[in-house]
């Protein structure tokens, strides 16, 4: 009678850790289209910045989260067969892709964070340079729309402020038409409306574009870092889930 009862007991839990694994893997598989969605958004809402960055460490982080992103997808339907077969192969192999991608997603989430601390100091040291070195110089055309879509979706001018434009080689070059600063400094632009720099007619920002674009790329980390780590602790229950289960599973590995 005993021994009938312990069985029971062990499929009973068999179940269970069955439906917990089903419901896993259904949190893992929203999980990991929300960590391949971020990564998406990321490199494609405002890829521009990207050239006006001097380390690739940002848009590694977003590579990185879509890369564990496509392989949680794919993983979460290789733990649904694992599941429903028993098999304590399928189950090790799950149990290897969860730590793999939870190692992925951690580096994601170190380096969004490590690159968070140095954002400030970074974006102080190159920006400013970057823009007045570089634009509308030859060769140099998407660092000229970045920075043109940075001032205009931000509503800034030049790094600082509008007075960084007076030492830029755009404006002492011919090319400039006595412009005083780019017209996507103007808040409404129209030809050479760069060559008015009163407050009425180009933006004047405190802190200029840097603090702008200080502000939006430290949202975004914490976004890549909270989604990354935050996938990545959800998927250490699921390896617990995974061993549980090989551990109840009685059949013979193959």
């Amino acid at each position: 009678m005993t021994a009938v009862y312990k069985d029971e007991e062990a499929d009973w839990l068999t179940v269970c850790l069955k439906y917990l694994l089903f419901v896993f893997n259904f949190l893992f598989w929203v999980g990991g289209v929300a960590v391949l969605g971020v990564g998406v958004w990321t490199l494609v809402e405002k890829s521009d910045y990207l050239s006006l960055l001097a380390s690739s460490t940002f848009a590694v982080s977003a590579y990185i989260l879509i890369l564990a992103g496509s392989m949680v997808v794919v993983t979460g339907f290789l733990g649904c067969c694992a599941v429903i077969r028993e098999q304590k192969s399928c189950l090790s192999m799950y149990f290897f892709c969860l730590l793999v991608i939870f190692l992925i997603e951690l580096v994601a989430g170190v380096l969004a964070y490590v690159y968070y601390q140095r954002l400030s100091e970074e974006l102080k040291q190159h920006l400013n340079q970057t823009m007045t070195d570089n634009y509308a110089q030859p060769g140099r055309e998407a660092i000229t729309l970045a920075v043109d879509r940075l001032q205009q979706d931000f509503k800034c001018c030049g790094s600082n402020n509008s007075r960084d434009w007076m030492v830029s080689v755009y404006v002492s070059s011919k090319q400039a038409e006595d412009r005083l600063v780019p017209d996507s400094c103007c808040k409404t632009i129209t030809p050479h409306c760069g060559n008015r720099d009163h407050p009425s007619n180009i933006y004047k920002v405190e802190g200029g574009c840097i603090t702008k674009l200080e502000q939006f790329l430290a949202n975004h980390l914490l976004v890549i870092g909270a989604v990354g780590i935050g996938v990545a602790c959800l998927q250490v229950c699921g390896m617990v889930f995974t061993s549980c289960l090989y551990r109840r599973i009685k059949m013979d590995p193959y």
